[in-house]
């Protein structure tokens, strides 16, 4: 690794385990039953290397990851703290959702990791049958720290820079 890509790693890998750890939520992206995109944003709990989410199967998106359990997830932001609204630091994965079984030693990591964020409800919601475990492990992703800075990053161990082929064009502004 070059000086350069160490510093680079130095710098941002903190800034993306920053954003995680301010962020109590995920927006999801799932696919429907019809092949249609359906957002929606669940809490979540981050252990070593992977995100639990705890959702029913009432929901959509939990009918959703029953059914296809690719998804993509994204971490953004507040938009108060942001410098510019335009501009708000994401966090990007396409990955996919695994389903943890009830009395697994996975099972207890991530509910465990759930109740340690959010308290008591966790107990509540997984005597529920409807609800279900999952862990998404984030793979491929994408860190936009700003206007056109935008960063390949393989989960939170690696980083490297986005080479954009176009930047944006200013309109021309048409003579009479």
């Amino acid at each position: 690794m070059t000086d350069k890509a160490e510093r680079l790693q130095g710098r941002l890998l903190p800034e993306m385990k920053e954003l995680r750890e301010n962020s109590q939520t995920l927006q999801l992206a799932t696919i429907n039953k019809e092949g249609k995109p359906t957002v929606s944003y669940t809490p979540f709990a981050y252990t070593d290397d992977a995100f639990y989410i705890l959702i029913s199967d009432i929901a959509a998106h939990g009918q959703n990851l029953k059914l296809n359990n690719d998804l993509s997830l994204m971490l953004i932001e507040d938009e108060s703290a942001a410098k510019h609204i335009y501009a708000r630091r994401r966090l990007s994965f396409e990955t996919s959702a695994t389903l943890i079984e009830r009395d697994t030693a996975t099972w207890s990591e991530g509910t465990e990791a759930l109740k340690a964020r959010f308290g008591e409800i966790i107990g509540n919601l997984t005597n529920m049958e409807d609800f279900r475990l999952y862990q998404i492990k984030p793979e491929n992703g994408l860190y936009v720290k700003g206007f056109g800075q935008a960063f390949n990053v393989q989960g939170f161990d690696s980083v490297e820079v986005v080479h954009l082929d176009q930047g944006h064009v200013e309109r021309q502004k048409q003579s009479a």
